[in-house]
């Protein structure tokens, strides 16, 4: 019988040792392809290697998503988003200004991403979490996907119990690190050249965003 697999991580203090231990779970289960609910400071996600096109079909099924809704990806720093996707002058703008935070940017995506995680589009989503979990596990496994754990079409999980609620054994383990701090979805943003458009509004408003592309 499978037996959920909840590990706690209260960042409250830093990051002790219950933290190290989690962390090194997520990271040996996302090496082996298995899936992981983990927190960022928006809402909780499901992690799974951006590279394993297996791991992100099952990703596809645990959530019942459609597989032509492409998925973002979470990164730990600039370098490791430029493995990912091809920076332009407004990316680098929204960058310095509001990352690690929660903001998604759309962009043109490297070649070597697979279609499975963009639905085939040839762009693709990048995120930097502020939370210091999410950034010491991406660290360890390199880019992971920035999906919200719950089922499609379902509100977004901000404690573990609703995460656990929706998607249940279909994920190996479950990072519990209490309620997430905003409790709400990135605010993304599409950019191609010199064009911007708002697809989500979410933690970070519209004005502040077109503010900073504006200087």
């Amino acid at each position: 019988m499978f037996v959920l697999k909840i590990i706690k991580c209260d960042l409250s203090n830093g990051f002790g040792a219950k933290c190290e231990e989690a962390v090194l779970a997520a990271a040996e289960d996302i090496a082996a392809g298995r899936l992981i609910v983990y927190p960022t400071e928006t809402v909780y996600g499901i992690g799974a290697d951006i590279y394993n096109e297996s791991a992100i079909k099952n990703l596809y099924v645990a959530k019942n998503r459609p597989f032509d809704m492409a998925l973002s990806v979470a990164v730990s720093d600039k370098a490791m988003l430029e493995r990912v996707a091809v920076l332009n002058e407004n990316a680098d703008k929204l960058i310095k200004a509001f990352l690690p935070g929660p903001l998604t940017i759309i962009i043109k995506k490297q070649s070597d991403v697979p279609d499975i995680v963009t639905s085939s589009s040839q762009k693709v989503g990048i995120r930097i979490p502020d939370n210091r979990f999410a950034l010491e596990l991406i660290r360890r496994t390199g880019p992971i996907v920035a999906t919200s754990a719950n089922l499609h079409s379902h509100p977004d999980a901000v404690d573990i119990d609703s995460a656990v609620a929706d998607l249940g054994t279909s994920i190996d383990t479950y990072i519990d690190a209490g309620k997430c701090d905003l409790g709400k979805p990135s605010t993304i943003v599409w950019l191609d050249g010199n064009e911007v458009e708002i697809v989500r509004q979410g933690a970070i408003p519209v004005s502040k965003i077109m503010e900073v592309l504006q200087c």
